[in-house]
């Protein structure tokens, strides 16, 4: 099964300041800030949902193809992604503009000052899926990850007009689109991804019930946080499935697109919904336990020791079989 995973490709700059923010801001002076900020130390992290959903699925040998638009500094972080699995050859490289990138300070009370450079993610939208599709032979499934705006209407419509399936998946841009983007967006998919407080934000924006919004996709996959995950489709029971245990809790960051990435590689090996999203939920659990979206390592036989303690022996038979 040829997935297809669209999305943002981006870097994370993150800096920590040992004072406090609100110590250097003067009341009187507001209107005319200017302030430098000595930081201890600097930690460059690559992320972006596309880059992050594909890495987890290379982690699993499910070659994902990857396409997303980054700059012309994009070389070094192309090679990572190809030596964790990641089919590259279909990202836009852009000859003029950086790959996008956030940049934050904390403080040490917590408080962030951050700012993110769209760069070349802004030309995802110049994509077209017809030639990734005729690149590798056809496409069974493209998810429409957060992106620049235009290029996730683009992705969609394209999908719709070429009777390609489609997974919507607004994450980070549901803010910022409004109820008539949303509809179309979601509309004729046959997986719709959202966490539970993105599920009700969708609803409130588009006017649709639960009800009315199932009757539109496919599958409603709905992430719990600690509960877990809830597949429901009309007409059938819903699939509820729990976390794994965790080691530890390091951060929470690229824990929803490790659930993306474990259950698309369940689908791409034609296990059941359940078992997919089981394999989600272990790869989650593997990203809350470590700093940065792609720092872990998945290691066969340790994932497999957890794999079958949290879902048991018939299940981690069925999962073994693809996980080489």
């Amino acid at each position: 099964m040829r997935i297809a995973v669209t999305g943002s490709i981006a870097t994370d700059h993150l800096m920590t300041f040992p004072g406090r923010f609100a110590d250097q801001l003067v009341a009187d002076q507001l209107h005319t800030v200017s302030l430098s900020f000595l930081v201890d130390n600097l930690d460059v992290r690559r992320g972006g949902v596309g880059a992050n959903i594909a890495f987890g699925m290379g982690q699993l040998g499910a070659t994902p193809l990857l396409v997303g638009a980054a700059g012309f500094d994009f070389d070094e972080y192309r090679a990572w992604l190809e030596r964790h699995g990641v089919d590259t050859d279909s990202v836009r490289i852009s000859e003029t503009l950086h790959t996008a990138r956030f940049v934050c300070t904390t403080d040490a009370s917590h408080n962030q000052i951050g700012s993110f450079y769209t760069g070349a993610m802004s030309e995802a939208r110049l994509i077209e899926l017809k030639t990734v599709a005729d690149r590798v032979g056809g496409l069974d499934l493209v998810l429409i990850g957060a992106d620049d705006p235009e290029a996730m209407l683009r992705h969609t419509e394209e999908c719709r007009s070429r009777s390609i399936p489609f997974a919507a998946d607004f994450s980070q841009q549901i803010a910022r689109m409004n109820g008539d983007e949303i509809r179309i967006l979601l509309d004729g998919a046959t997986y719709l991804f959202s966490n539970e407080y993105e599920k009700g934000l969708i609803e409130s924006k588009t006017g649709w019930s639960d009800e009315e919004i199932l009757g539109k996709v496919g599958h409603r996959v709905t992430t719990l946080g600690s509960r877990g995950v809830r597949i429901e489709a009309v007409g059938q029971d819903p699939i509820e499935v729990g976390c794994a245990e965790e080691e530890r809790k390091a951060d929470p960051t690229g824990v929803g697109d490790a659930f993306r990435a474990g259950f698309l590689s369940g689908l791409a090996w034609g296990v059941s919904h359940e078992r997919a999203a089981q394999v989600g939920c272990m790869l989650a659990t593997l990203v809350i336990e470590t700093v940065g979206t792609q720092e872990y390592q998945l290691r066969r036989a340790n994932f497999m020791d957890r794999f079958t303690k949290a879902y048991g022996h018939e299940a981690a038979a069925e999962v073994r079989a693809h996980l080489v």
